[in-house]
């Protein structure tokens, strides 16, 4: 496949995948971009959760459980596929991931008798809050809370660490990552860049996946790109976020490099491997390449090699 056929490809996609190639990649007006991501609520995969919520707002009649027909990991998928932040359903069901949660010490969790809000849990809830803007009071406080939460290292493990030599965990840190930066988009402030900052010099360390100490990776997984991500970290979820955040370092190189290495010769990326539990239904199926890691990996090969 040429380059203009692989984005024809990914144009012919999904309305999910579709908006986000002619923003992220062509750079269409906005009136474009805009008119397709409209259809992520009407047509496509983003219709197909929107009709599964419950009356209640749930999806799944869970909260956190099932993985991941919940109503979290629902909420998340939609928020990837950049369904409008003002959509009603998904608002009502983020509303019920702050009103149905048990509280503790600021920040949610979805276990009786739980005396720790996990980190990780917190970091998508925000994100979710913050994507589609449900202003409720809560919020900041959980937002002030991950804030808090940072450990020595300058990160987050999804347990709360704080004071000893635990080491931060990729998988809760690129979650807080970015629900932060979402959260500081919506309220408009810098509060969170401190922490930002500390938490990319946490993966830049790492070169995002190497071992700070051995230099060996840290895991083989974290070199094979999944979508939905779900609650894990992979290089390419790393490197997406820090496109999004418009943060670059050197040390990121080799990490880009290995994006390059899995284009496959037709120009493609795989679809990856598809983490076990429940889900609502296969967005890519077969061995034709994966609109999703396709879509992803070429906007942040453009943002790194953009002069």
């Amino acid at each position: 496949m040429t380059e203009g056929a692989v984005l024809e490809w990914l144009l012919d996609g999904d309305p999910a995948v579709a908006w986000q190639a002619q923003r992220g990649l062509l750079d269409v007006e906005e009136a474009t971009w805009s008119a397709t991501r409209r259809r992520v609520s009407t047509e496509g995969w983003g219709r197909q959760l929107l009709d599964l919520q419950d009356t209640n707002g749930r999806w799944a009649r869970g909260l956190y459980q099932p993985k991941w027909t919940s109503t979290n990991y629902t909420l998340l998928e939609l928020r990837r596929f950049g369904l409008d932040p003002a959509n009603q359903a998904a608002k009502k069901g983020v509303q019920v991931l702050l009103d149905d949660a048990v509280w503790v010490d600021g920040g949610v969790s979805y276990w009786a008798g739980q005396d720790l809000a996990e980190r990780c849990v917190n970091g998508m809830v925000l994100s979710l809050a913050s994507y589609f803007e449900v202003d409720d009071d809560r919020v900041d406080g959980m937002a002030k809370g991950l804030i808090d939460a940072r450990l020595r290292d300058g990160a987050w493990n999804c347990r709360d660490y704080l004071g000893d030599n635990r080491h931060s965990s990729f998988h809760t840190t690129i979650s807080i990552l970015e629900a932060l930066v979402l959260w500081g988009r919506w309220r408009a402030t810098g509060a969170a860049d401190e922490v930002l900052a500390s938490a990319h010099e946490f993966m830049f360390s790492h070169h995002l996946f190497r071992s700070h100490t051995t230099g060996d990776v840290i895991n083989e997984a974290w070199t094979r790109f999944s979508f939905p991500p779900r609650w894990h970290y992979d290089i390419l979820r790393g490197l997406d976020h820090l496109r999004d955040a418009d943060v670059r370092d050197a040390r990121m190189s080799e990490a880009m490099e290995l994006v390059r290495e899995r284009r496959r010769a037709d120009g493609r990326w795989s679809i990856g491997p598809a983490y076990s539990g429940e889900r609502h239904f296969r967005m890519e199926t077969g061995r034709q390449g994966g609109r999703w890691n396709t879509l992803r990996a070429l906007r942040v090969l453009d943002w790194w090699d953009a002069p």
